[in-house]
């Protein structure tokens, strides 16, 4: 993939021009080679028989390895967590039964903002218009269902059921994932991957997408508005949100960061995009559930700049966050709004902050309050011998290892490790993923496996025990790829984030034998250690094995907790979230 960089600088070098054998003028070496080409290398795929033509021709592909997944569900989850680490991810199913198997995956790479190329194998290209009923379907002769369902999730969408435009339609939907940074659909006829054609004769030249450029009047006149704004406040701060990813705006706002001398916090899920070692980094802004004292000093702010935030019933801990509209510069990918007005359009998010860094006069008066009022947290209470395992004990042990250890990120599934991961400090390099906006519970056992296999380092996964038995079959998957994550389970009986925001019978769970199902799914094949803990001796004995003699194995440790063994910030927010959910209809 090339994109210029709007700078002049000259042309980018011409692409070799390589002329394919005959046999590889196809559709389906095209689609492989465009693959490859816009950086990825895995496709993770389910089998069925419209697809399987095509997925012989991404498996002819040298630089694509196809990933055969359990479940379409889980392949989707995998091509998520696939892009969050390499920018892209890719997925192959079949028809209906497989696309609307995936589409809930698809749902949550839209909302999180995610290039993903979700292909689909397709009927044959006969039986369009034909009156038909096929097998895969809903029993009618219509087969625009599967498309219309994707229509609401994905911004671009392509039936090729034409090799006289199939080039086209796959060129565009591929470069409008990337341009746009959601999933896309591609349906292809089933007897159409093989079939040679003179539109696929020639290697396809790299991709050249343009950047999105800042209307340089509305720029300069967003950064007078904006400097005026903060350099007559007296203690602002800066506040990192998820659409930095999007942006591509990271490096900017560290740039601002460091010029401003503001206070720094992320919102929950934005940790991990900018560095938790900032000097000035003072935690996770999540309202009443912040990072200790984070909270007062971000709401007690007489300006604050929210860096691509999302405020949604999650993230602003049902509607109670005590922030006020007129004291905050907001800065959307591609807008920036100061207080109640005005506001900019056209000023992408990566220039802005730049030049902001720039200009911005230097101000410490936020982080030295916070300095001020900053008390360390309290040593846990030590344990008995044998006494049974705390879940806050367990988060001090995975808080030493990922310090200690090579981890290429944390992944923490819905539930009470969203709490428990915010507070992790993250050492330098090590990425942290979850799915704040969407809440799929299960996303991460399908995304760990695409993130690890996208980065080919050691991923450290929290998961508790109701969201693994949605999506655990792909541990199979994990250990076919040769992959060493390490998995803690948390076993503690139900879905205990659903209890803190309304109990009943339906939170309660069958309790699973883990560690047999992992041992049952390893069979003897690929390199697998689980091991069940109950007691802080035997966590630090796994956890031991885990980065030592077993650090060449995917590790599965089920951690046993007591059903009632939830984090404060759990309690806090699960009540406010409740009182969202319950509020009264209005009068009428």
């Amino acid at each position: 993939l090339m994109e210029s960089n709007g700078g002049g600088g000259g042309s980018p070098k011409e692409a070799a021009v390589v002329v394919p054998s005959s046999g590889d003028a196809t559709l389906g070496g095209h689609l492989a080679r465009r693959l490859v080409q816009v950086g990825v290398s895995d496709v993770f795929a389910v089998p069925g028989d419209f697809n399987l033509t095509l997925l012989d021709h991404l498996i002819a592909e040298p630089g694509l390895r196809v990933v055969g997944c359990c479940n379409e569900l889980n392949a989707g989850y995998a091509a998520d967590g696939y892009a969050r680490a390499r920018g892209v991810g890719a997925c192959a199913v079949t028809f209906t039964v497989g696309g609307l198997s995936v589409l809930n995956a698809i749902g949550g790479a839209y909302s999180e903002n995610l290039p993903l190329i979700c292909i689909v194998g397709g009927p044959n290209s006969n039986d369009y218009g034909t009156n038909r009923i096929l097998h895969h379907t809903i029993g009618l002769p219509d087969f625009s269902q599967e498309l219309r369902c994707f229509q609401p999730l994905t911004c671009y969408q392509a039936v090729v059921n034409n090799l006289d435009d199939a080039h086209d339609q796959i060129d565009r939907a591929i470069s409008t994932a990337i341009r746009e940074s959601k999933p896309v659909y591609i349906s292809v006829s089933c007897n159409l991957p093989a079939v040679p054609h003179p539109t696929f004769s020639r290697d396809p030249v790299p991709y050249f997408l343009s950047p999105r450029l800042s209307n340089q009047a509305s720029l300069h006149a967003a950064l007078d508005a904006t400097l005026a704004f903060l350099d007559k406040a007296v203690k602002p701060v800066l506040v990192a949100g998820p659409k930095l990813r999007v942006a591509k705006a990271g490096g900017a706002f560290v740039d601002l960061a460091d010029a401003s001398g503001y206070a720094v916090a992320a919102m929950p899920s934005a940790k991990g995009l900018v560095p938790e070692t900032l000097p000035r980094f003072i935690g996770t802004y999540w309202g009443a559930v912040s990072t200790a004292f984070c909270a007062e000093i971000v709401e007690s702010a007489d300006a604050y700049l929210f860096a691509g935030p999302i405020f949604n019933d999650y993230s602003s801990v049902g509607y109670s966050c005590l922030l006020k509209k007129e004291k905050a510069v907001v800065v959307q990918p591609d807008r920036v709004t100061i207080g109640n007005g005005p506001a900019f359009g056209c000023v992408m998010m990566r220039d802005f902050l730049s030049e902001l860094a720039k200009r911005v006069r230097k101000n410490t008066t936020a982080f030295d309050n916070y300095k001020r009022i900053f008390v360390p947290e309290g040593q846990l209470p030590e344990c008995e011998a044998g006494e049974a395992l705390r879940v806050n004990v367990l988060f001090k042990h995975i808080q030493r290892m990922i310090g200690g250890a090579e981890i290429g990120a944390v992944m923490a599934e819905t539930g009470d490790s969203w709490f428990n991961c915010q507070k992790l400090r993250l050492p330098e390099g090590c990425g942290y993923e979850f799915q704040m906006q969407y809440g799929s519970i299960g996303w991460s056992v399908g995304a760990l496996l695409g993130y690890a296999q996208a980065v080919q380092k050691r991923v450290v996964a929290c998961i508790g025990d109701g969201s693994f038995q949605v999506t655990a079959q792909d541990v199979s998957t994990m250990l076919r790829c040769g992959q060493r994550s390490i998995i803690f389970l948390i076993n503690n009986g139900g879905y205990t984030i659903e209890v803190e925001i309304h109990d009943g019978p339906y939170n309660v769970i069958k309790n699973w034998d883990y560690v047999g199902l992992v041992n049952a799914i390893h069979n003897g094949e690929g390199r697998c250690w689980a091991t069940r803990v109950r007691c802080e001796e035997e966590l630090e004995a796994a956890i031991a094995t885990a980065t030592g003699d077993k650090a060449d194995s995917l590790c599965f440790i089920e951690v046993v907790a007591h059903k009632d063994d939830t984090s404060k910030e759990l309690l806090e927010w699960g009540s406010r979230v409740s009182a969202a959910n319950s509020r009264p209809p209005n009068p009428q």
